[in-house]
């Protein structure tokens, strides 16, 4: 068994938006206006958010995250996703078939409906290929963390993602977070069998 410290980000309900849907939303020369960037290279927090209208409420002002993407994709927690009456399917990003879909209302009243598209990301360790190498990972590798404190615990069914433009990373939404009292920042040990 193998093991090393890396950094936790606590992943809050978000969304990436396409082209299209974004000219839709906020108009058609609109583009994102990065905040602040964040912990993967390229990735940014942007200043537009969106309410989030499904079945049984909504989720007001929900931050849209750039790039723009080819496809539309809702990341919720499994309370925000109870709260609003969607199921949202645990996937690794990206990986849309058969997801539901909501109601995406922008600033000035304009919606979109997107027929699928919502997601609960699964827990995931971003890593480059240089640290995959040194930490001897692979892409698509199901790995585990410990937090220590005094809410700490094992999670496991850990997805690890390589790829040469990611950084050493520890991703969890708000309801692992909350469970552990862990917050962005904290370490976690990531534990190989």
């Amino acid at each position: 068994m193998r093991s090393f410290s890396v950094n936790i980000g606590v992943s809050n309900k978000h969304l990436h938006l396409s082209a299209a849907d974004l000219a839709a939303l906020f108009g058609a020369e609109h583009s994102l206006t990065k905040t602040k960037d964040l912990s993967q290279p390229g990735q940014f927090a942007c200043a537009e958010t969106v309410n989030l209208i499904g079945p049984k409420g909504s989720l007001p002002n929900v931050r849209v995250l750039g790039p723009i993407r080819s496809e539309t994709q809702v990341e919720l927690a499994q309370t925000d996703a109870m709260r609003i009456g969607v199921k949202a399917a645990l996937r690794d990003s990206g990986n849309l078939e058969g997801t539901e879909g909501l109601i995406l209302e922008g600033p000035s009243g304009a919606r979109v409906t997107i027929p699928r598209g919502v997601i609960r990301a699964q827990r995931h360790l971003h890593s480059s290929l240089e640290e995959a190498a040194e930490y001897g990972l692979c892409d698509q590798q199901i790995v585990k963390f410990r937090l220590d404190g005094p809410r700490g615990g094992v999670l496991e069914q850990v997805l690890v993602r390589v790829r040469g433009d990611y950084a050493l990373d520890l991703h969890i939404d708000t309801d692992e977070a909350n469970c552990l009292d862990a917050r962005n920042g904290d370490r976690a040990i990531i534990i190989i069998d």
